[in-house]
């Protein structure tokens, strides 16, 4: 059991001074507001939950920084896509392990404390299951328990190139399975996540134009945990998506699927006001990747009208070519007034902007990767404590807006599941992930320089 005082804590009901929490068996077992802190209890000035990253491809980590070089005509998402298969290829178990430990180390450090990982590298580079089907799985679950993160892992089912059941693509052949053996990998990966902490198991069918109606029905159908799909994140997927079927991706799965709470449409960027309500209205959280999106020209999602409407949302990093949590919630925040041409689009009347990103995250990414959001009795003790030792002359109120916009406070502590990972805002275990992830990135350059 360990005891954490701290001076100021975003409890669900709002900030709240003077409170005590008590962590047993790795989660939250009470919470005390207006209570001085005892002899023995460890003292923090502001403690926030640590909130879910929704949507991760963590092999993606090692391109980070090296695919922004415009090419011959312009550039788009589906040219950097090109360049995402081309080192993908290359990667092995030992590669992957390596860059998702590296990954999931800066997520905690963030102050992310669960990550949903949308896993798709699943054979060989020729295309061939290994001789565990479940290898790659493996390794992210080896990934997340040396790092201590809580994992949700979201096998995808990948098929095809486009809509109409086109066949897949050279590039994509380390993806694809048919239902039968994707099925066999489901088991397997529920399998591995029942020996880690807190671990959840879902399905990702990966798109629209990856999956068929069919093949959408029977993937669902494998597992009672989240659902992921990506929704409408380019104009051309939207596209189409019409003119294979009249109805856009959003509307399509709305009209097609059981679409509930336990569904994440990631990105879901090019939707109209009835999708808008249509979601918010089935309880499916949009898993928004705000910086990835920025990164690859995506589009802004509409958050404002989709949260006036009483919709729900996450964050996730996607491709991670930034692990920040702060810059996630920042991106969206600038992204609805750039395209709104307002400020504090997303506050409550009166209220403070940082503190509803913080708050929606949390909420939308624990009904997003399972668990029970917030600093709640009965919630995983997933936290995460500022460093305010550079603002002291900072109000409480001030804080997270600070955080988010200012940049003048980091993540100081965090604990997963009730276990100090991180320290002085460093991973107790960084030096050596760090060197591990060093040494897999020299052999992947050696390999095939980007």
């Amino acid at each position: 059991m360990a005891v954490i005082h701290a001076r100021h804590a975003l409890l669900p009901s709002g900030l709240a001074c003077n409170v005590r929490l008590t962590l047993s068996a790795g989660t939250i077992a009470t919470v005390e507001t207006g209570a001085a802190p005892l002899p023995g209890d460890e003292r923090h000035e502001m403690v926030l939950p640590a909130v879910g990253n929704v949507h991760s491809h963590a092999f993606q980590r090692a391109m980070a920084g090296l695919t922004e070089l415009r090419g011959p005509s312009a550039d788009n998402f589906w040219s950097w896509r090109r360049e995402m298969y081309r080192i993908g290829l290359n990667m092995s178990p030992e590669h992957v392990e390596a860059v998702a430990a590296q990954l999931y180390m800066e997520m905690l450090e963030a102050g992310f404390g669960r990550v949903g990982e949308f896993h798709y590298l699943h054979h060989d580079p020729s295309g061939v299951p290994y001789a565990d089907p479940a290898e790659m799985a493996l390794r992210i679950a080896e990934a997340s328990r040396t790092v201590g993160i809580g994992l949700t892992l979201l096998p995808v089912f990948y098929a095809h190139a486009d809509f109409g059941g086109a066949p897949p693509l050279a590039g994509q052949r380390r993806y694809i399975h048919d239902v039968d053996g994707f099925a066999s990998l489901v088991a397997r990966c529920e399998a591995i996540v029942a020996e880690l902490p807190g671990g959840v198991c879902g399905v990702a069918p990966h798109s629209l134009r990856a999956v068929t109606a069919d093949e959408l029905a029977a993937v669902v159908a494998l597992s009672a945990g989240p659902v992921h799909i990506h929704a409408a994140e380019q104009v051309a997927e939207v596209e189409r998506c019409l003119a294979q079927t009249g109805a856009p991706p959003v509307q399509w799965l709305l009209d097609n699927t059981p679409a509930d709470g336990r569904w994440c449409f990631i990105h879901a960027t090019h939707i109209d006001a009835d999708e808008v309500r249509g979601i918010a209205a089935r309880g499916v959280v949009a898993g928004l990747c705000p910086i990835t999106e920025s990164n690859l020209g995506d589009g802004i999602f509409p958050a404002g009208a989709f949260l006036e409407a009483g919709g729900r949302i996450a964050i996730g990093s996607d491709s991670n070519v930034d692990i920040s949590l702060r810059r996630e919630l920042r991106t969206l925040e600038y992204s609805q007034r750039l395209s709104q041409r307002a400020r504090n689009v997303i506050a409550h009347p009166g209220g403070s902007t940082g503190q509803r990103l913080l708050h929606e995250a949390s909420c939308g990414g624990a009904a997003a990767i399972g668990g029970m959001a917030g600093i709640a009795p009965g919630a995983p003790a997933d936290l995460a404590a500022l460093d305010m030792a550079s603002v002291p002359w900072l109000p409480a109120d001030k804080a997270l807006d600070h955080f988010v916009f200012a940049g003048g406070i980091g993540v100081d502590t965090v604990w997963c599941g009730g276990v100090r990972r991180v320290e002085g805002g460093r991973h107790v275990q960084r030096d050596a992930i760090e060197a591990r992830f060093a040494a897999a990135r020299h052999d992947l350059m050696r390999h095939d320089p980007l």
